[in-house]
C-alpha cells in the first residue's frame, strides 16, 4: 500500500512539473506568429 501512495505522489509532482516547464516555454500565438505587417 506504501508503494502505490508514493507512486501517487510521484506521478502528482511529475504532472504539476511538467505543467510548469510547459506553460513557461509555450510563446502566446499573438507573439510567435505576429511579423511587421499584422495588426492583431
Amino acid at each position: 500500500m506504501n508503494s502505490f501512495v508514493a507512486a501517487c505522489v510521484a506521478a502528482l509532482v511529475l504532472a504539476v512539473g511538467t505543467a510548469y516547464v510547459l506553460s513557461s516555454i509555450q510563446v502566446p500565438a499573438d507573439k510567435a506568429f505576429a511579423t511587421q505587417g499584422v495588426r492583431l
